[in-house]
């Protein structure tokens, strides 16, 4: 491991049962729940910036604690803040990157262990937890990747004529009946009118006050004056 992660933080298998990290007896038992996530590490191959994956630890209780990450293969990846501190009801983002993503090591599962402890340069332990990590291979072999299938050589252009009994599809413009243009050009007439007239109670108009249209009669003039606006455009 790198970036700060000391020596000791190599794992050997499952570690010696009953004994803490560098000789220390271990705690009876965990006093404060490590929550993590995710609670498994998948990589991947084929990520495009780099198999890598982000976790995240949580401090549910009132005080700072302390945190270190252990691996049981610190050579295979990168933790990036493997210790530091995190607040009393605030949480810290870990960031694990697999610097190996061979063949060899696809498949394999590799431990990573988060230990909680009290401030202090030789705080107690108060809890651990052990979370799983494997490397998975790409979704299609790194060969076809790195060589692409060759495309067929340029020949001549074939000239491709449409399907014997298949008719052309027709791209012409359909035109409005004569009817339905005439419906709907007196009707945009009769809108505009409506947009004309003065409002009723409007004063200085020299109309006579049946002329006279509400705001909500010209709101909805507007509305279908806009509406074959946009029959016309489409057509």
């Amino acid at each position: 491991m790198r970036r700060g992660a000391p020596r000791d933080q190599e794992l050997v298998g499952a570690g010696t049962p009953g004994r803490g990290p560098r000789g220390r007896p271990a705690p009876p038992g965990p006093v404060v729940p490590v929550l993590v996530f995710p609670p498994d590490l998948v990589f991947r191959a084929d990520q495009r910036s780099g198999p890598r994956q982000l976790l995240t630890l949580y401090n549910p209780t009132g005080t700072a604690l302390r945190f270190r990450v252990l691996s049981t293969a610190p050579a295979k990846y990168t933790v990036f803040d493997a210790e530091g501190r995190v607040k009393p009801q605030s949480y810290v983002d870990i960031v694990i990157r697999h610097v190996a993503p061979i063949p060899s090591h696809y498949d394999v599962q590799d431990r990573f262990r988060i230990e909680l402890s009290e401030e202090g340069a030789e705080g107690r332990v108060l809890g651990r937890k052990d979370i799983t990590s494997v490397l998975r291979a790409p979704a299609c072999p790194l060969e076809l990747q790195a060589h692409p299938e060759p495309r067929p050589a340029a020949g001549p252009p074939v000239s491709a004529g449409p399907a014997p009994g298949r008719p052309l599809p027709d791209t012409a413009p359909q035109q409005l009946a004569s009817s339905s243009f005439l419906l709907f050009l007196l009707t945009g007439v009769v809108s505009v009118a409506f947009l004309l007239l003065p409002l009723q109670g409007e004063h200085g108009s020299q109309l006579p006050q049946v002329l006279h249209v509400s705001l909500g009669q010209k709101l909805v003039a507007a509305y279908v004056l806009g509406l074959l606006t946009m029959v016309f455009l489409r057509t």
